[in-house]
């Protein structure tokens, strides 16, 4: 497997003192208790599959968050995160197992067939009430993509974006920026996948479309011939949307995987992966 090798957290040692009280466990150390006081050791683990955690992404998978579409081999941001993750909570590369689910299935209510998704799911109250989170691992602003010569290419405003012909993909926070932000004098054209969005553009059909400001960057460089990022969207009195591992609502993992996600940004690992796979998200004007 080609994966760089990924800074772990160091465990700390517990003095121990003979007393009435328990000792106290850092929050990094992957045989930590959770909050809810269990063990986050692999062996104590409530996992869909045993001695195994079984990590969700959608199909296909964008760079720079997976490359090459598989999120097996430890490149782009969100698979080298997820083995990141997976290494703090002591399950090593052959425990893991990966599936493929729709971002909109892994965000409805009910059980899920995976320990965690990872697919750039943005933390808001609404999806709190069907799904858990972890601690964020990333944040990140939306942005507007367009091609040369569209009527889009010389928009400096959101105003200019209007009158427009926009899309986005359905049940995400580019959607809703979108509607909210943007508000386009038009209804939104709505996509099930940014593939089928961008298609679209390639065709005329739209003039712009909304996407996270990392995948701008991919699809405007790799993806579209003559691609163009009209900017980003900063929504007002937002420093941006934060990204979390989606957890089935209850899960009994959500502590213990928050607590690697938290040892991973106390460390610096989350911060070396983003100048790794994400270095360019700064570079793209804001649209006010």
């Amino acid at each position: 497997m080609r994966r760089r090798p990924l800074a772990l957290a160091v465990l700390a040692v517990a003095t121990l003192a003979v007393s009435a009280c328990a000792p106290q466990e850092s929050s990094t150390d992957a045989d930590a208790a959770g909050s809810n006081g269990g063990s986050c050791a692999p062996a104590d683990l409530d996992t869909v599959a045993e001695d195994t955690l079984t990590i969700a992404t959608d199909q296909p998978a964008y760079e720079p968050w997976m490359v090459d579409d598989d999120p097996t081999n430890g490149e782009g941001y969100e698979s080298a995160v997820a083995y990141a993750v997976a290494e703090q909570l002591g399950y090593g590369e052959d425990q893991v197992e990966w599936t493929r689910v729709q971002f909109n299935t892994a965000i409805s209510p009910g059980d899920k067939a995976f320990d965690f998704d990872i697919n750039q799911f943005t933390i808001t109250d609404e999806r709190r009430q069907a799904v858990d989170f972890s601690s964020p691992y990333y944040t990140a602003t939306q942005a507007v993509i367009t091609t040369g010569g569209s009527a889009a290419a010389e928009a400096t405003s959101l105003e200019d974006l209007r009158g427009l012909r926009l899309g986005a993909q359905v049940a995400t926070t580019s959607l809703t920026v979108l509607t909210d932000v943007i508000d386009p004098t038009d209804d939104p054209v709505v996509f099930n996948t940014n593939d089928d969005a961008k298609l679209a553009l390639q065709n005329g059909q739209v003039d712009a479309i909304v996407v996270d400001l990392p995948t701008a960057f991919f699809i405007t460089s790799a993806e579209l011939d003559d691609g163009v990022i009209v900017g980003q969207v900063a929504d007002p009195g937002e420093s941006g949307d934060q990204y979390g591992l989606l957890l089935s609502k209850d899960s009994p993992l959500t502590d213990c995987v928050s607590q690697a996600v938290d040892a991973l940004e106390a460390d610096g690992t989350l911060a070396d992966l983003q100048d790794q796979w994400l270095s360019q998200a700064a570079d793209a004007p804001v649209l006010n």
